[in-house]
């Protein structure tokens, strides 16, 4: 039996869900139910994990509601997940974070070093978050300012394309006279104004050529002082010096059509209170924001030794005081890190979580191991999300006309071979679907809307000899997939 959904009325021939449920509560009020159920839409199997990230997104909501002298004796539930990679521990995560609207940032383990080793400090990745919040809240602001803007942005297009005629200027008797400039008829030029109003909202003027002044930028008061490392007053040294440079008065020569999203864009920093959005992102920054610390096992130290193993153990120190909640300054303000959730996580195949020093293990209370995936995992992963690889693939080829159609076999074959590759060579989880599902669509892909074949049908067979190579040669596999 072939599986060929309903087609979607935007893109013929892209599959749909015959029910797509409604899109959840947002925010960290959500019941761990809800935010389970919204996470099983995207991620197959892993529910231990997904009620551990439900619960701690509760605790949150729940610190926020109790007596004032109990808060300062609840400690972070954050959470040390364990499990190999491709299990999906990133996009629970990442998930959660897009589902309650928080700032995330995921960020790697082994980039940090202990201060007097190569590498960057523990504090840059709280500096990274607010950066992050502070792009959020922008895009936001953006939004609610985009009608302004866009008007003002016109307006500025209009006084290129039809400058405002010079004043009369009056006589030291009285008597009015302009000089060599035109008389003032206000009426006529607005009524000129009106007319290429319409012409520029219908698009009748976009291959014109104008001439913008591009706004210099503002040299920042005394930033370089607000960076509490070297890290950070490096950054804002090279900022300063940009601007600096960049204070130059410029001008650039491009369509209708690209002034008016310049404009339109430089409108909208105008309208936006920088200062507002500074403060608002350091306390949502402090309040939801969620930072994923990956390969936590490769700071682990698997026993005492010389050489790498203190940098391993000096990163952990490090992270002590950040991750149970410390004071880091950012060119923003000064963030607290009392109640970021943290969400360590690892695959610990050579070392352990109890490699840990016990100070940091205690630090991450809540601990949660992910299963490996099975052949009935790769199964339910491509069909069963919504935004699954047949998904996906299937619609990046109905863009070009080509209705690609899978019959339950091919899905079931795809499966066991992407299963048996990982059996026989490097385990990379749920990402050898991708690297086989490329495979496997190579010729359809390569051919595009010139395929004679425009609603392709992919078996069991079409599967295996387009994969038997591959799976076949092992040598050949540890290259390509």
């Amino acid at each position: 039996m072939a599986i060929e959904l309903p087609q979607s009325s935007a893109f013929p021939g892209l599959p749909d869900r015959e029910e797509k449920a409604a899109p959840p509560r947002a925010g960290d009020d959500l019941l761990p139910r809800e935010t389970v159920e919204y996470l099983d839409r995207f991620i197959v199997g892993q529910t231990q994990a997904k009620r551990a990230v439900a619960k701690a997104l509760r605790d949150r909501w729940r610190y926020r509601h109790i007596p004032p002298e109990l808060q300062e004796e609840v400690l972070p539930k954050n959470i040390l997940m364990i499990g190999p990679t491709g299990c999906g521990k990133t996009e629970i995560s990442r998930r959660l974070a897009k589902l309650t609207s928080s700032p995330f940032l995921k960020v790697e383990a082994s980039k940090f070093t202990e201060v007097g080793y190569v590498g960057r400090d523990v504090d840059s990745m709280v500096r990274d978050l607010v950066e992050v919040t502070v792009d959020m809240i922008k895009q936001e602001e953006s939004a609610k300012v985009q009608a302004k803007a866009r008007h003002n942005a016109e307006g500025r297009l209009l006084d290129l394309l039809l400058p405002r005629p010079p004043r009369r200027r009056p006589e030291p008797s009285g008597s009015e006279t302009s000089g060599d400039a035109p008389p003032d008829d206000a009426e006529s030029y607005e009524e000129t104004r009106k007319k290429l109003r319409e012409r520029l909202r219908a698009g009748r003027l976009d291959d014109r050529t104008v001439t913008v002044s591009l706004t210099p930028r503002q040299v920042p008061a005394m930033e370089i002082i607000a960076g509490g490392s070297i890290e950070e007053i490096n950054s804002n040294l090279r900022e300063m010096m940009q601007d600096m440079f960049s204070g130059q008065k410029k001008t650039k020569t491009m369509t209708v059509a690209e002034a008016r999203d310049f404009l339109a864009r430089e409108e909208e920093q105008k309208l936006i209170d920088m200062d507002r959005v500074a403060e608002e992102a350091v306390a949502r920054a402090e309040s939801s924001g969620i930072i994923f610390l990956d390969e936590i096992d490769k700071i682990a130290s698997r026993e005492s030794g010389r050489g790498p193993e203190v940098s391993r153990e000096g990163v952990q120190r490090d992270l002590l005081p950040i991750i149970e909640g410390t004071a880091v300054h950012t060119k923003y303000g000064t963030v607290r890190t009392d109640h970021i959730l943290f969400i360590a996580s690892g695959a610990f195949h050579v070392s352990k979580p109890s490699d840990l020093i016990p100070e940091l293990q205690g630090r991450l209370p809540i601990r949660v191991e992910l299963d490996s995936l099975t052949k009935e995992d790769f199964v339910r992963i491509l069909r069963e999300p919504e935004n699954s690889l047949i998904r996906q693939y299937t619609a990046m080829m109905a863009t070009e006309d080509v209705h690609v159609s899978f019959t339950d076999d091919a899905v079931e074959t795809v499966a066991e071979l992407a299963f048996r590759v990982n059996e026989t060579t490097e385990n990379i989880g749920a990402r050898r679907l991708l690297t086989v599902m490329e495979k496997l669509f190579d010729e359809i892909s390569f051919a595009g809307p010139e395929n004679p074949d425009r609603s392709p049908r992919i078996d069991a067979a079409y599967v295996k000899t387009a994969l038997a190579d591959i799976v076949h040669d092992q040598d050949l596999s540890r290259y390509i997939l």
